[in-house]
């Protein structure tokens, strides 16, 4: 999918700071663009674990918290901490009662179930821990919202809550409220996910019972912060920095089995690890099982237990992904005899779909199409839940707003929200969601972009740079690993790798001189790369084998350079169509994707770019000359008769008038 480039504009003002910090002007030149201007804030940014922590009592009604479960544990009082389904959740949950354990307490945890009793408080469970003899709980990663609940257990329950998620208008009646973002709270940063703010009540505790300081346990809250995909900035910055250096050879024997289940050779992990390995296994106890085996997990002392734990965790990810595989292929036939081009917004529906999965694959359809995206799961009930994600450009949240009159109920944020619609109503849901969508974003909202820090050839990368680079990490929300761009070169030598085949090789920069370039899960580009002027983005990286250290480009991105995105005349549509007619002549199908007609097109000795053959196959299909079968997975050319009115295409009018 072609991207478009945001480059960084050179700060003239950034060679002081180079001068200053005895760094290169590209490092400075990165710093300025993120807001890091002067010496003294580079260097809290670049050492991040020197800086320490804030006063945890800087936050609102923790002097309330810490004194009560100080009682709460001196009285030899039962009680019971409230977590989410989410690894945030989970994480909060085990740091919570591990440090409450180490001063005393007789605590247990409870995480709601997913599809049964969904995100937060609910007062079934509250009345039945209750009932149970528990006499002070304590929420993590969640409680904000729960007003009603917390008010029903008045005089039943002491309630404290402990959240990062945005207040309502109304604060709930608990004994204390500790979240960052209450308006009256004064503590400095806002950015904290639920683990952080769980910590920083660990370190009230340690300070208020015993006087001492608490930077422990410190790969947990690594673990949900990273997971939350909350921004890697102020003390998020500093927990990342510390807790990746902890999780290999950490104390907790289920934070180790869980890094050698997930197969990670690096010795010390960074934010990709989490995200892409760890994160990904606790999740799937959540989605398709029970999100208590992950607390369980990293709770456990016992190292057989920890290891069963999480090979069962494992299983468990391997399950989701062939669940999440069937549902995007079910979403995706749902797609296939509809024009996505030009659909302001896709919203898919199917039977039973696993409600823990949805949200990977509507994400997955974004990836793919660009496009806010809402994929829902018809129940027994006669309830289709949804779950959504956005692109920039649509805030979410306030879109579902504009159509609460035919939704249940929904929340969420910008990017990313969950709802629930009732089946004769998701129809008209589905019209007003489009109709938002369609008088929201304009046709450029639609081209994906990607931030480039600058240009930079990959003949001028060098192994000083990449260890300058490494200074910025951890990578992540607010802080992306800094990604550079070339024009207009060419690719040599590509070729599919990876067991399946799925992933592309190729050499870039000079001939005497090569520097590998590697882009994953993108092999159907081999032919475009090999014959075409191209745009690359990409970071650069070292590759290390059997103790040879060479340069490399990661690759973002590419696309045809801009002498290739030429716009197709009627002239060229014509070509394009009498080769489509001549392969369905002689093969009976048309192959499915624009790469494979590209390369094809290309080897009958004419040139055409990929970006020419993908806008010609959608103007083609916008007049109906070409639709797709759906059993066969190919395009079909039916028959047609009389001269082409290009200007029925709103993608010939568009771009041809543009």
């Amino acid at each position: 999918m072609l991207k478009e480039w945001k480059l960084n504009a050179a700060a003239p003002e950034a060679a002081e700071l180079a001068r200053e910090m005895g760094v290169t002007k590209s490092l400075a030149n990165i710093l300025w663009n993120r807001g890091i201007c002067t010496k003294a804030e580079a260097e809290v940014f670049l050492q991040p674990e020197k800086q320490p922590f804030y006063d945890p009592f800087l936050m609102k009604d923790m002097d309330k918290a810490a004194v009560r479960i100080a009682d709460a544990i001196d009285n030899e009082e039962k009680i019971m901490v409230y977590g989410d389904y989410d690894v945030d959740g989970m994480t909060a949950a085990t740091l919570m009662v591990h440090n409450l354990r180490a001063l005393g307490a007789d605590v247990d945890f409870y995480i709601p179930h997913r599809e049964k009793e969904g995100y937060g408080f609910n007062l079934p469970a509250l009345q039945s821990i209750a009932e149970n003899g528990v006499q002070l709980l304590v929420s993590v990663d969640c409680g904000i919202a729960s007003v009603d609940d917390v008010a029903a257990m008045a005089g039943k329950l002491d309630i404290i809550v402990t959240d990062h998620h945005l207040p309502g208008e109304k604060l709930p009646p608990a004994l204390a409220v500790v979240n960052p973002h209450r308006q009256d709270c004064p503590y400095p940063d806002k950015n904290l996910a639920g683990v952080g703010v769980a910590f920083k009540l660990c370190q009230a505790l340690w300070q208020e019972m015993h006087g001492q300081s608490y930077t422990q346990d410190l790969e947990i809250v690594a673990l949900g912060t990273v997971a939350d995909i909350v921004p890697l900035i102020g003390e998020n910055r500093k927990i990342v920095a510390a807790g990746l250096k902890k999780m290999r050879h950490s104390s907790f024997a289920g934070m180790r089995a869980l890094v050698d289940v997930s197969d990670i050779r690096d010795e010390e992990l960074n934010t990709g690890h989490v995200g892409f390995r760890l994160a990904p296994r606790l999740n799937a106890a959540g989605r398709i099982g029970s999100a208590r085996k992950g607390v369980e997990l990293l709770l456990t002392k016992d190292n057989a237990e920890a290891e069963s734990l999480a090979m069962e965790l494992d299983m468990l990810n391997s399950q989701r992904q062939t669940i999440e595989q069937d549902i995007l292929a079910k979403a995706e036939a749902e797609l296939a005899g509809v024009d996505v081009n030009n659909l302001p917004a896709i919203v898919v529906a199917g039977e039973k779909w696993n409600p823990g999965v949805i949200g990977i694959v509507a994400s997955r359809l974004v990836d793919k199409y660009y496009k806010p995206t809402i994929v829902f799961s018809r129940q027994d009930d006669g309830i289709c839940k949804g779950s959504c994600r956005s692109i920039e450009g649509l805030h979410m949240y306030e879109a579902l707003s504009a159509c609460k009159e035919h939704i249940l109920q929904f929340g969420g944020h910008s990017q990313a929200a969950g709802l629930s619609v009732r089946e004769e109503e998701l129809e008209d849901f589905q019209h007003a969601f489009a109709e938002v969508a369609a008088s929201t974003l304009t046709p450029a909202d639609y081209v994906p972009k990607v931030k480039v820090e600058m240009e930079l050839p990959p003949e001028e990368i060098t192994f000083e740079l990449v260890e300058e680079l490494a200074k910025l990490e951890p990578f992540g929300m607010a802080n992306p690993k800094p990604l550079f761009g070339v024009r207009g070169i060419r690719g040599r030598a590509p070729q599919a790798i990876g067991r399946e085949g799925q992933h592309l090789r190729f050499q870039v920069g000079a001939e005497n001189a090569p520097v590998t370039a590697l882009l994953w899960n993108r092999s159907d580009y081999v032919g475009i790369v090999n014959s075409e002027v191209i745009d690359m983005v990409y970071s650069p990286a070292v590759n290390e084998w059997q103790g040879n250290c060479s340069l490399q480009c990661m690759v973002d991105s590419i696309a045809p350079a801009d002498g290739e995105r030429i716009f197709p005349e009627r002239e060229q549509l014509v070509d394009i169509y009498k080769f489509l007619y001549q392969i369905q002549q002689h093969e009976d199908y048309i192959p499915y994707t624009a790469e494979e007609l590209t390369v094809d097109f290309c080897k009958r000795g004419r040139h055409i770019s990929l970006y020419t053959m993908s806008l010609g196959l959608r103007i083609f299909q916008e007049l109906n000359l070409l639709r797709m079968d759906l059993q066969e997975n190919c395009y079909y050319l039916p028959k047609a008769s009389g001269r082409m009115d290009l200007e029925a295409s709103p993608t010939y009018r568009n771009g041809r008038h543009r």
